[in-house]
């Protein structure tokens, strides 16, 4: 099946702040906020959501496109992604610009303070679906983007008869009212995070009911409460799966929904599904960054199984890759 992912593609720098942001904000002052964080340590990382993503779904047997747009300093990472089986034939470089760039804080809750420098990506809406639909598309990923390209994409994807799962969620604060409303109609899926939820809500004046109305499946997650698919009126309740060890969370959502991808293009329940995010997602929580994690598709497996047991569709999952 294939499968096209739009979004960001970055260069992550991630930082570890020692305490705790809410020592150091005060709220009688978050009108006129002045704070700075002494950082102990700072990585560099290949990031965006939409290499992320692909990341992860190659390393459970998929092969995605990723369709973006990139500045010049992007070679080695286009090398980096082609080695792992990911398709960059529709990431487009820039003339004189720069990739886009992450820059995030993190404190001893997992919290984080981030700024995302645009570069490259605001040139998203030269790249077009009209001009990568050979062979098909049976799915597409619209994830966060320059906003413009997001709203050309759901147009297109519409106009195409593509299949698509809408994400805003970083987006929902730059999107109109108008562009989350038409992003979610019609759409396979609609995936996003608790706060996320209550921001396209307060801008939609939807409710929850509503949201899920609007697309054939809502994904909610909850960080360490798990998640929650609601599909055909019913909502399901999906644990996490157990970290080993501690990493930091950047990337952990992007690595979910790689699982969630995986289940919806072989048609699995959204039971296994939704285990297939937690899984995904927990291996990157356990590393530093979205792309550092690793593991061969009979060692997920095997590890699904101590997580949840014995499922009838891993031995489908086998036979993916």
């Amino acid at each position: 099946m294939s499968v096209v992912l739009t979004g960001s593609i970055a260069y992550d720098y991630i930082m570890s702040f020692p305490g705790y942001f809410q020592d150091h904000i005060l709220p009688e002052k978050i009108h006129e906020i002045s704070v700075s964080f002494l950082v102990d340590s700072m990585k560099k990382q290949r990031g965006g959501i939409a290499p992320n993503i692909a990341y992860s779904l190659a390393l459970l047997g998929e092969r995605p496109k990723i369709m973006a747009t990139v500045g010049e300093d992007f070679e080695e990472y286009r090398r980096w992604l082609e080695l792992h089986f990911i398709d960059t034939s529709a990431i487009i470089a820039i003339p004189d610009e720069f990739t886009a760039s992450f820059f995030v804080s993190t404190d001893k809750q997992q919290n984080q303070i981030a700024s995302f420098y645009t570069g490259a990506m605001a040139h998203a809406h030269l790249v077009s679906f009209n001009d990568h639909v050979n062979g098909g598309i049976e799915l597409a990923i619209i994830s966060p983007n320059d906003p413009e390209a997001m709203r050309q994409y759901v147009k297109e994807c519409k106009e195409l008869g593509i299949p698509y799962i809408y994400d805003a969620s970083q987006q929902i604060v730059r999107a109109s009212e108008a562009d989350l409303k038409d992003g979610c109609t019609g759409s396979k899926l609609v995936i996003l995070n608790d706060y996320e939820l209550e921001m396209l809500k307060n801008k939609t004046g939807w409710n929850n009911k509503e949201v899920a109305a609007s697309t054939e499946t809502l994904i909610v997650t909850y960080g360490e409460k798990g998640s929650k698919i609601t599909h055909a009126g019913k909502t399901l309740e999906i644990p996490i799966a157990k970290t080993r060890k501690q990493g930091e969370p950047t990337g952990g959502g992007d690595a979910y929904r790689a699982g969630i991808i995986k289940g919806v293009m072989h048609n699995f329940s959204w039971e296994f599904t939704g285990r297939l995010g937690a899984l995904a997602a927990t291996y990157v929580l356990e590393e530093f960054g979205g792309q550092s994690h690793r593991y061969t598709l009979e060692e997920f497996i095997e590890r699904f199984k101590q997580e949840f047991g014995e499922w009838e569709e891993l031995r489908k999952l086998e036979i993916t890759n």
